[in-house]
């Protein structure tokens, strides 16, 4: 299979996972859904800008391109668990130690 076929069987695939069809998915890339056809099939290669507005609908890009996925745990992170995890990497090595001591303390079965 050709790199570009590649690409296009893992960006369709992305397209199943988040449950659009071609006409939706097509609709949030700004493409026709014939182009998005043939970016899935393999005759056309997308674009940095197709690319970047399908990761803003949650397309793992990096599993398009490369074939290898970002891990599950930072594909799901929420809007605010990101911003829970900018601030706790901002923190001193003490600070991170409180914090891990207290998420333990909640963590644990009365």
């Amino acid at each position: 299979m050709h790199l570009s076929e590649e690409i296009g069987a893992r960006l369709q695939s992305e397209r199943k996972r988040l449950n659009l069809n071609q006409e939706q998915f097509a609709g949030i890339v700004g493409v026709s859904k014939r182009t998005l056809a043939s970016y899935e099939a393999g005759t056309r290669e997308p674009g940095a800008l197709l690319l970047n507005l399908a990761a803003c609908a949650g397309v793992d890009v990096l599993f398009v391109i490369t074939g290898q996925p970002l891990p599950v745990s930072e594909r799901e992170l929420s809007v605010d668990e990101i911003e829970m995890v900018n601030h706790v990497r901002e923190l001193g090595e003490e600070d991170k130690g409180a914090v891990r001591r207290l998420l333990m303390a909640f963590s644990r079965k009365p």
